[in-house]
């Protein structure tokens, strides 16, 4: 594959699709082609899916339903998008991806690691991103935030310890791997965390010439 696959991550209230969109420009006024994405979703069908996960309901979902359900739109999101989009060169910047999984069935479930690690080998096969973008802030930062937009979905509605739980595991996820996640200060003013970005720009079009 020739393009290159950026992911950003991070809990409710980090700010992921504002910046999206400001590293997209920056990107396309270096005439870089990019892709923009997100998960669960990304295709018809997966956007679909996505709903369901979504989407509150008075049947409670099993955790393994979700871990599944995550799954199967991300097999056809590789499918129908981001594969395509990077065999012919592009760059996809897609707000979240496996690492949310590891994160919130991970880390908030309390889903086995081994169980997520089985799926990702059989969904992705050899394929991960790139460089990984983590906006990092404080739980109750983020949950602000996220009540201020409006209603809540069914991931919104849980309570502060799932939410702990997921910010450390994307903390200890970007510990062990410093070569592909970049954690960035997301509690900081915008235009902090978009000079932050500014910055990383060189680092993006160096994996791009590699």
């Amino acid at each position: 594959m020739s393009g290159l696959f950026v992911t950003l991550e991070g809990p409710e209230g980090a700010g992921k699709s504002t910046n999206r969109e400001y590293l997209a420009e920056r990107l396309r006024e270096r005439g870089q082609e990019i892709l923009l994405t997100r998960e669960p979703g990304g295709t018809p069908l997966a956007e679909r899916i996505r709903e369901l996960l979504l989407t509150p309901s008075e049947e409670p979902m099993a955790a393994d339903t979700e871990l599944l359900l995550m799954f199967a739109a991300r097999a056809q999101h590789l499918a129908q998008v981001i594969r395509p989009a990077l065999a012919r060169g592009a760059i996809v910047l897609c707000d979240r991806f496996t690492d949310a999984t590891y994160a919130y069935q991970g880390g908030g479930r309390g889903l086995d690691e081994g169980r997520i690690a089985e799926l990702e080998r059989f969904v992705q096969g050899e394929l991960r991103p790139d460089l990984t973008l983590v906006f990092d802030l404080p739980v109750e930062v983020g949950l602000a935030r996220a009540a201020a937009r409006g209603r809540l979905d069914r991931f919104e509605q849980e309570g502060r310890a799932f939410f702990d739980a997921v910010r450390q595991a994307y903390l200890r996820r970007a510990a062990a791997a410093p070569g592909r996640y970049r954690l960035l200060d997301a509690a900081r003013p915008l235009s902090e965390v978009q000079r932050a970005l500014d910055a990383l720009l060189p680092e993006l079009l160096e994996h791009r010439r590699g």
